[in-house]
């Protein structure tokens, strides 16, 4: 994946202690699966066997790849691994509470690439150098390498890659008369145009579906205008929301919101394709279930969005229709695809754990050509690029590499996590859809977010 993110090495680990709270652990995850025909080879820890814990977060593997690794890891060590799935929303906390200590850190864990900086700057992980070629070397995702390094030592490599496209209706494409687009200023005015038509007249209909709080995917706005969220000059982040043509991005951003999107100005980039189908539901933490309807022409989501949207077949699944759905990249002004934030995950093994052979049996495993298929034929970006051909033709994989080819990582800032952590980023996006002055606004959180970007 081309990597065009214009960064500095950060020369020295932040200053930010990992100490904080933390919540209850995660739920243990899954057992057995296939073997491989080319499985790392036995190592001396397989004499006794090392039982280890991995975290994983949220639910992108699938069950059958967590039963493979619990197999495979078996075979090759000897020990038991146990698998345990956390939350995207508080995996912050628990690491910064569980790393430090020996007696409940996890092995092995992984990490979203926005948060793996923060970690890698403060010792959190081990420095893997030694094994980087081993497990892929030059093949391996080098945005996510790079995120994971300090001063030329690699302590977490890239697990997998999903980057965002457009997803879109094409029967109400068609009834409004309006084609895919090709640069963004014509994206720009088209979902305008099919929000204004509404040509099922459906209440609050958005000819683009975005939370005002989605940042994620709003930043695609301003990488291709040219700017960037933040700079690092002479040792020091700078937030650079203020920069002209960051300015320029978000201007283009509220128009839509302003135009385009009925979505709530409270909302993140929370399952889209609720609006998209043309019914669906979604079942909160208190048991509660919440019906949606069609919503959007168009939303923009990770590529195994694809999985949860289509027509309901007899058994309750989706199905995706070809003559109702389609896909398409987000278009740049430059003949390109516009660079869109590159989602995916870092996987590193803990500086204090107790069981570093078993964790690098584990990392073989991951990193082996095997469980690197498995993750390809499974929709997910694998980290090594010898594999993404396993992913096949199809229309979305299509997608996903054409908008790989150049996607960007929020910069890798030691504090970066904490600016995640602390919400600002949503704060700043809702103003700026709610219409406030996007020059005020930027000047205001740059003086909020640089102080962040450096662990104070």
């Amino acid at each position: 994946m081309k990597r065009i993110l214009s960064m500095a090495a950060v020369a020295t680990a932040a200053a930010l202690a990992l100490t904080g709270c933390g919540s209850d652990s995660g739920s243990g995850s899954a057992a057995t699966s296939a073997s491989a025909s080319e499985a790392p080879a036995t190592t001396e820890a397989a004499q006794t066997g090392e039982n280890i814990t991995f975290w994983l977060i949220g639910g992108d593997t699938p069950q059958d790849l967590r039963d493979y690794l619990i197999k495979e890891y078996k075979e090759v060590n000897g020990g038991t691994l146990t698998i345990e799935e956390q939350s995207w929303g508080d995996i912050i906390a628990k690491l910064t509470t569980s790393l430090p200590d020996p007696a409940n850190t996890p092995d092995v864990t992984e990490i979203g690439n926005t948060q793996a900086p923060t970690f890698t700057n403060v010792g959190a992980f081990l420095d893997i150098s030694d094994m980087y070629e081993e497990l892929g070397g030059s093949k391996l995702l080098q945005g996510f390498v790079e995120v994971g390094s300090v001063d030329g030592k690699e302590y977490a490599l890239p697990y997998y890659f999903g980057s965002r496209y457009m997803f879109y209706r094409k029967d109400i494409y068609a009834a409004a008369g309006v084609s895919v687009p090709t640069t963004l200023d014509e994206f720009n005015s088209t979902v305008a145009t099919l929000a204004e038509a509404n040509p099922n007249n459906i209440p609050d209909f958005s000819g683009f579906f975005i939370g005002g709080q989605d940042w994620r995917n709003g930043i695609s706005w301003i990488f291709a205008n040219g700017g960037d969220l933040a700079k690092y000059e002479n040792g020091t982040w700078t937030s650079t929301l203020s920069d002209p043509n960051t300015i320029k991005g978000l201007e283009q951003l509220q128009q839509i919101q302003q135009t385009a999107s009925k979505a709530p100005r409270t909302m993140k980039d929370e399952s889209p394709w609720l609006y998209f189908n043309d019914s669906d539901s979604s079942t909160a933490e208190d048991g509660t279930t919440t019906a949606t309807a069609l919503a959007a022409a168009t939303i923009m989501a990770p590529g195994w969005a694809h999985w949860s949207i289509g027509d309901l077949d007899a058994d309750g699944n989706r199905v995706w229709n070809d003559e109702k759905f389609g896909v398409f990249v987000l278009p740049g002004n430059d003949g390109k695809p516009a660079p869109v934030f590159a989602g995916g995950s870092n996987i590193a093994i803990s500086a204090k754990s107790q069981h570093v052979e078993g964790a690098k049996d584990l990392m073989r495993i991951i990193f082996s050509a095997e469980y690197q298929t498995l993750l390809a034929q499974n929709g997910l970006g694998p980290a090594n690029s010898d594999y993404v051909s396993a992913m096949g033709s199809d229309e979305f994989t299509t997608a996903l590499v054409e908008s790989a080819s150049n996607a960007k990582l929020t910069p890798a800032a030691p504090g970066w996590a904490t600016v995640e952590g602390s919400g600002k980023l949503e704060e700043f996006f809702q103003k700026v859809a709610e219409g406030g002055d996007v020059t005020a606004l930027a000047a205001e959180y740059d003086e909020i977010l640089t102080p962040m970007l450096n662990g104070k």
